[in-house]
């Protein structure tokens, strides 16, 4: 009898022992997944993107010739809550109730309870996850202030809160593990930080408001929330999260947004001065800093080559950098490209996008390919084996086939990008249309300035990228066939609520949307 027992607890050890390694086994073949978000960085302010850019960018540029960088890559929107959005869920901004602008410090959460995130996707395929850094997604605080007429949208107001009471609708209810940041920008109170739901200190002072280069808007401000030590309180919580995580057998998904370069500029003592341009190209400098940090964390660890890294930024180059200053240095943030932040010129939208991913990408390689910064849901999905239904990640195409090698392969078809004010453009292959007469952000001609100047300029502008990257000849009486052709793809992507293949899905806010009436009509 007692024989027999040792072979039955045998038999049920080998089993467990077996169930336990083929989950492994299912989980370990997927890699750590890590994506670093700068916010306002600039093409042009990477060595390796721009050889001619004089801003020393050393350890970007090791990602890069360990991995693929991405030459023709766009976030989803020129200025920062959309795009997050647009990478966290694998669809555009402007099909929520966020048509144009931002949010702010206090703004509800902009993500639906019901929408899938790619945290969400992760986490039901085996991966631990984390969030870590600017969140600027909205959450719902416990506000005081019961007058409906408040805007707590708008950066400037600042309403009564309870910050001892768990925030609701944040990163946790949207798949993550742990978080750990804080809710709008650097320049955006409140000036708290937010772990796992709960501030970490309650505010108990005001941070008065600075509109020089180290601009920031008045708010409360906790004890532990230092400006000029943000960045490097963020990579530590980074690295502790990749150390308690590194030997688990499960892997994990970090998300790792940025508050740098966006303002205010404040690099530390370690970098001021360091990149012989100005402020701005210091904190370019330290964010390349982070990059090493992460990077150095992960080879000790011995997980570098099965973790895949990203790294890119969530639009353009703000103006707050001081472009003509940087121009003394001939250091241009946007490289060759027309505009900054806010635009729909390529300024706007293009930006840096590298993948290290030692096991499987081919190194020092490059892809000019168009992708959009919504892809990477659905190259998580393909990555994973996960199945995605027609209501996710309605604008998501994967990338994995040029991370497999093979760079004849097209991620999609169109892309369409979308500006501060809320106007579009749509992109096929050489040709881009904008849906509007001048930058529809913060570069000239803006709206104001067509207005005041009384300029005659025709309502869209065609432009050919292959003849004309710096989009300075508007093709839109020579080819009108082509914008005819382009204006159709937009309105069908729009009205179909969708741009990837499924059945039609619905855009919040229809009503009352005025940006596409030259669209669809």
């Amino acid at each position: 009898m007692r024989r027999f027992i040792n072979h039955l607890c045998i038999l049920l050890v080998s089993t467990q022992f077996y169930c336990y390694s083929q989950e492994d086994q299912r989980t370990s073949q997927f890699p750590n997944v890590i994506y670093i978000l700068a916010d306002d960085l600039g093409y042009g302010d990477i060595k390796t993107f721009n050889p001619e850019g004089k801003i020393p960018t050393p350890n970007i540029d090791a990602m890069a010739s360990n991995g693929i960088k991405f030459t023709d890559a766009h976030t989803s929107s020129a200025v920062c809550s959309p795009t997050r959005y647009g990478i966290l869920t694998g669809r555009y901004n402007w099909r929520t109730s966020l048509k144009s602008s931002v949010l702010s410090g206090y703004s509800k959460s902009l993500i639906k309870q019901e929408r899938t995130t790619i945290a969400e996707m992760l986490k039901r395929q085996g991966y631990n996850t984390a969030y870590v850094g600017k969140w600027h997604l909205g959450w719902d605080w416990d506000i005081l202030d019961k007058n409906p007429n408040l805007e707590h949208d708008k950066l400037n107001i600042n309403p009564k809160v309870n910050f001892s009471t768990p925030i609701k609708n944040g990163p946790s209810t949207h798949g993550f593990d742990y978080s750990f940041g804080f809710s709008g920008s650097l320049d955006m109170a409140p000036y708290v930080y937010v772990e796992n739901d709960k501030a970490t200190m309650l505010p108990t002072k005001t941070t008065i408001s600075v509109d020089e280069k180290g601009f920031w808007r008045e708010g409360l401000t906790s004890d532990d929330f230092v400006h000029a030590n943000v960045l490097q309180d963020l990579t530590d919580k980074a690295v502790q999260y990749i150390n308690q995580n590194a030997k688990d057998t499960s892997p994990f998904f970090l998300y790792f947004p940025l508050p740098a370069p966006h303002t205010p500029i404040l690099p530390t003592t370690e970098f001021l001065g360091k990149s012989n341009t100005n402020m701005y190209g210091d904190f370019v400098m330290q964010v390349d800093d982070v990059v090493r940090q992460i990077r150095e964390t992960l080879i000790k660890q011995g997980i570098s080559e099965n973790t895949l890294l990203v790294f890119t930024s969530d639009n353009g180059c703000s103006p707050k950098a001081d472009f003509e200053e940087l121009a003394k240095v001939d250091h241009n943030p946007s490289h060759i490209f027309r505009g900054t932040k806010a635009d729909i010129y390529e300024g706007g939208h293009r930006v840096p996008f590298i993948i290290e991913w030692p096991k499987k990408v081919l190194k020092n390689s490059s892809s000019d390919k168009t992708i959009c910064t919504t892809d990477f849901f659905a190259t998580c999905a393909e990555l994973t084996g996960y199945q995605t239904p027609d209501t996710e990640a309605e604008d998501s195409f994967s990338m994995l086939p040029i991370l497999n090698g093979d760079n004849t392969a097209e991620v999609r078809e169109y892309i369409v990008h979308h500006s501060i004010d809320g106007s579009f453009a749509i992109r096929k292959g050489d040709w881009k249309l904008i849906a509007c007469p001048g930058s529809g952000g913060w570069s000239y001609p803006r709206l104001q300035d067509i207005k005041r100047e009384k300029l005659e300029l025709p309502a869209m502008q065609l432009f050919n990228l292959k003849e004309d990257i710096g989009e300075t000849k508007n093709l839109i009486v020579e080819h009108q066939e082509k914008a005819q052709e382009l204006k159709t793809a937009l309105k069908k992507i729009i009205l179909d609520g969708r741009s990837s293949i499924g059945t039609t899905q619905k855009n919040d806010g229809m009503e009352g949307w005025k940006q596409i009436e030259t669209v669809i009509n």
